[in-house]
C-alpha cells in the first residue's frame, strides 16, 4: 500500500467537501485538529470539525474548484473558488485560501479565508 503525499490527503478532503463525505474528510484529520475560519469561528478536535462539515445554515454540499495548490514542508496551500447555497441568501460563490498545516502525516491545523464574490 502507498502511503498518500500531503498533496493527495489535500485532494481527498476537497473530494470529501464536494459530496459531504464526512468519513472520507475525517480520515484526513488529526485527533485535534483546529480548523480557524477567520473571521467566522475555531473549531477543535474531530468533533466539532465534523459539525461544521455540513453547517445548519447551508444546504447540499458546496462546488469546489481548486485553481492552485503550493506545498512548504509541512504546509500545503490551496487557493480557488466555489458556489454554495445558504438556507438564509440563498445561493452564493466565494473564494477560498486554505492552509493545511500538517503533522505525522494528516492535517492538524486548517486556515480557512473565505472571500465573498459578486
Amino acid at each position: 500500500m502507498t502511503q498518500q503525499t500531503q498533496r493527495d490527503l489535500v485532494a481527498d478532503y476537497f473530494a470529501g467537501f464536494r459530496t459531504s463525505d464526512h468519513p472520507r474528510i475525517l480520515a484526513t484529520l488529526t485527533d485535534d485538529v483546529e480548523w480557524v475560519i477567520h473571521g467566522h469561528r475555531t473549531t477543535h478536535g474531530r468533533a466539532e470539525f465534523d459539525g461544521e462539515i455540513e453547517n445548519p445554515a447551508f444546504t447540499g454540499s458546496p462546488a469546489l474548484n481548486v485553481h492552485r495548490v503550493h506545498e512548504d514542508g509541512p504546509v500545503v496551500v490551496a487557493t480557488g473558488e466555489g458556489r454554495g447555497v445558504s438556507v438564509d441568501h440563498g445561493p452564493f460563490r466565494f473564494a477560498f485560501n486554505d492552509l493545511f498545516t500538517f503533522r505525522d502525516g494528516l492535517i492538524a491545523r486548517v486556515d480557512s479565508y473565505v472571500v465573498p464574490l459578486p
